[in-house]
């Protein structure tokens, strides 16, 4: 029985190990393993990495460094591309991909309304984009059939 519980211990701490491990991977090593990754797994990081620069985006306009913010603005539209395109391109992961785009484009909506009027456009620019591709994805999940 101990030896057992050892086990289940030891297992729960490789698990946490491993989580903490991914979420202390710098977003520039993220950026390289989602660019490198196989279409079925690239989606994933590629998300992983626009979600991480949308936390980064709230954060730098909030500390007033709108240039860091319409960086970060640029990197999620970028990943969030690549993303969408691997997600139809393998057909995996397509609803994943469309929750969080839906998540991510929340975020940047609520944003939108905390910055400079000058930013607005640039924030509701790349909700834009996010809405287009979650569109394509629902297009490509449940596009219509023709009826030959």
């Amino acid at each position: 029985m101990k030896s057992r519980g050892l086990a289940v211990f030891l297992l729960l701490l490789a698990a946490s190990s491993v989580c903490s491990a991914r979420q202390q991977e710098s977003i520039e090593q993220l950026m390289a393993k989602a660019d490198a990754a196989s279409s079925g797994q690239q989606a994933d990081l590629c998300l992983e990495v626009a979600e991480r620069e949308t936390k980064l985006t709230i954060e730098a306009f909030k500390a007033g460094r709108v240039e860091d913010g319409r960086a970060s603005l640029q990197q999620i539209m970028k990943y969030a591309d690549k993303a969408h395109s691997a997600a139809i391109h393998s057909g995996k992961r397509l609803k994943h991909t469309e929750i969080k785009m839906r998540q991510i484009a929340g975020h940047l909506r609520d944003l939108k309304s905390n910055v400079d009027a000058d930013d607005q456009p640039i924030v509701q620019a790349v909700v834009d984009k996010l809405e287009e591709f979650r569109t394509q994805i629902l297009k490509s999940m449940f596009g219509s059939k023709s009826n030959d």
